[in-house]
């Protein structure tokens, strides 16, 4: 049955309607104390009801923001669900940021009402207390550890709960006349940007352009109320907001909340979702526990594991896209997927994905075609918090491993003369909250968005990224510059968790090495390397010989390309520490704030180009405590092997 947005205008109005058309069928699952757990849409839907109702008799307004802090739970959409019902607006905070990060959002939108998950989250939100006099109402859901609690205004999600079932009882029609009220035009929800280079900025996203967004994109990829979604993402962020709160609605799906963070592989593979986003950094943290898996495995296995990948290289995206593949070739490769593909699939969780998105930021091309080759329709999509996610999506067929494919429809695309790509959408953002200057310079009077990001369209209409405008750049030879082109094909490899590049202006490219811990740490003790923790590892030479090897494969690959052929990686460092949100570093997201590493590390980016062949750091850290306290080390610097442009690829 077509679904009418025309009058479903509101997430409350298509909540009802799916307790009403298909009542009996799952709407949200969580693992607990190690079952699966299920509500259907009735069940879910008349505990939104009641929860609303219990909002209501604690004096929640129309218009008035709510804020959230909690992983994925039933509970955290059931009260998200219920804030918009009496028109509220909800405002998910990431759950991993400290207190202070948390006051901002707060203090800006003015909040008197909060959701918190448990004793943790409910401290954070007593600690910022005195800097946000609003937050006068709490509201936890995991009672552990909070029974001698007796703030004011501090309230389990039972008693909310069970007063609102007997304001219900009392006055049904209520509710039904507050949900009545919204309409498409209303704010359904206001997400902060992740602050890469700036405070961060709320934005407010109205119902009709999510759910418009969400439905054009359920459309192309004919997701139904068969689909299954893991929710394990912060839902702060707007993949995951969409994904398992605009999404569901629009479609009918179910989202499976897992037990831990720790336990998401493991419940995936349990409930072999078919639909599944994942960001970058979390397709290369599952590549790299394959490359370690790989690494401990037996000879045989490694040799018949190298072999058919290479098959899959060559023939896994076209089997998967449809193209003309040799004999030989096509039962080759149904041969790995019964000994490698298959298995590896099981392993990831993945053995049901019909579609996969990656998106957040770019990806390496190498780390790209890997999933696509063992048969996973991995794609990417482009969009942002400000568009409603869904701007460009890789049609099936139509897949590349460096474009984000053609507008989907209802999107205008065009570039400005400085290649800044703008976007015309159903799904734009209403406004930058309290931020009416940074509103005009983001979105023109002629409804046109300026993304900040550099790119252009290729032959085939579709849109590539290079990197953000602010970032692309040009070395001293005038040679092109895109970091994050750079830093996504270090990260291929499974020893470099993260990297960050330098060359605006300058004579070469020089780079910040983050090692991957886990995976170096089992190539160390397979090499019967003793050492005593991150630092110490990372100073070791057989280590940075290790980096050295895979920097000069990226650089054999770079020479062959001849725009950027110059920009070849020729001095790295491996930073004493791992780059961290919780030190400003990285956003909450995980993005490298890159300007921040500048500026902070700029004794370092001076040594690296001085010719030094080491550097003393000290450095101000964050423990996860809240504790500050200063670190002391020296660190090398070594420099890799570079190749005449256009090298074959071999020479690395």
């Amino acid at each position: 049955m077509a679904l009418d947005i025309g009058t479903l205008d509101t997430f409350p109005k298509l909540l009802l309607h799916h307790a009403n058309v298909r009542p009996t069928r799952p709407a949200i699952r969580e693992k607990d104390l190690g079952i699966w757990q299920t509500r259907t849409w009735k069940e879910f839907a008349d505990e939104v009801r009641a929860l609303a109702c219990g909002l209501a008799t604690a004096g929640l307004r129309r218009g008035e923001h709510f804020a959230l802090v909690s992983d994925n739970r039933p509970r955290l959409y059931a009260m998200m669900y219920a804030v918009q019902c009496l028109g509220g607006i909800p405002v998910p905070l990431y759950q991993d940021a400290v207190a202070t990060e948390m006051a901002f959002p707060i203090q800006n939108a003015e909040i008197r009402y909060g959701f918190a998950e448990d004793q943790e989250q409910v401290d954070k939100l007593l600690e910022i207390q005195p800097q946000c006099p609003t937050l006068t109402h709490l509201i936890y859901d995991d009672p552990r550890g909070l029974r001698h609690y007796k703030q004011a205004g501090l309230t389990s999600y039972e008693d909310l709960l069970a007063k609102g079932r007997e304001a219900l009882s009392r006055d049904p029609a209520f509710l039904d006349g507050e949900i009545a009220k919204g309409s498409g035009s209303d704010t359904a929800a206001m997400l902060f940007t992740s602050g890469t280079t700036a405070t961060p900025k709320g934005v407010a996203l109205t119902h009709h352009a999510l759910i418009d967004r969400a439905k054009v994109a359920a459309d192309l990829e004919k997701l139904d109320d068969s689909d299954v979604v893991l929710a394990y993402l912060p839902p702060a962020w707007v993949g995951q907001f969409i994904f398992s709160l605009a999404q569901p609605l629009v479609t009918g799906y179910c989202i499976c909340c897992p037990e831990a963070p720790e336990t998401v592989m493991s419940d995936m593979r349990e409930i072999g979702p078919s639909y599944y986003f994942a960001p970058p950094r979390v397709l290369e943290a599952l590549l790299t526990q394959v490359s370690i898996r790989m690494e401990d495995a037996s000879r045989v296995k490694r040799w018949l594991y190298k072999r058919f990948m290479a098959i899959a290289n060559r023939a896994g995206g076209a089997i998967l896209d449809g193209r003309p593949v040799s004999m030989v070739d096509r039962a080759l490769y149904f041969l790995g997927d019964v000994f490698i593909y298959g298995p590896l699939r099981n392993v990831l969780g993945m053995s049901r994905v019909r579609v996969a998105y990656t998106a957040g930021e770019a990806i390496g091309p190498d780390l790209f075609r890997f999933y696509r080759s063992i048969g996973i329709n991995l794609k990417q999509l482009y969009g942002s918090t400000e568009t409603s996610v869904f701007v460009c999506i890789q049609p099936d067929g139509q897949v590349k491993a460096d474009t984000a494919g053609p507008p989907v429809p209802g999107v205008e695309l065009k570039f400005t003369p400085e290649r800044e790509l703008l976007i015309r959408s159903p799904g734009l953002f209403k406004e930058y909250y309290k931020n009416p200057q940074a509103t005009r310079e983001a979105k023109d009077a002629e409804g046109w968005f300026h993304t900040g990001d550099a790119g252009y369209f290729d032959p085939d209409g579709h849109l590539k990224i290079i990197d953000r405008v602010k970032d692309v750049g040009k070395l001293a030879d005038g040679t092109l510059f895109a970091p994050k082109y750079l830093e996504n094909k270090l990260k291929f490899f499974p020893h470099i968790k993260e990297a960050v590049c330098f060359g605006h202006g300058r004579g070469m490219v020089c780079a910040f090495i983050n090692m991957d811990p886990d995976a170096v740490g089992n190539w160390a003790e397979k090499r019967n390397m003793p050492y005593s923790g991150y630092t110490d590892l990372a100073s070791r030479d057989e280590v940075y010989d290790l980096v050295r090897g895979c920097i000069e494969q990226v650089n054999g690959d770079i020479a062959a390309e001849p725009e950027i052929a110059n920009s070849q990686i020729h001095r790295f460092l491996i930073l004493h520490k791992e780059l961290d949100a919780d030190d400003e570093e990285l956003t909450r997201t995980r993005k490298v704030r890159r300007g921040f590493i500048a500026e902070k590390y700029l004794p370092l980016v001076e040594a690296l180009y001085a010719g030094k062949d080491a550097v003393h750091v000290e450095a101000k850290v964050k423990y996860e405590d809240g504790r500050s306290g200063m670190f002391s080390a020296d660190l090398k610097i070594r420099d890799a092997k570079t190749f005449p442009p256009a090298a074959a690829k071999k020479a690395a």
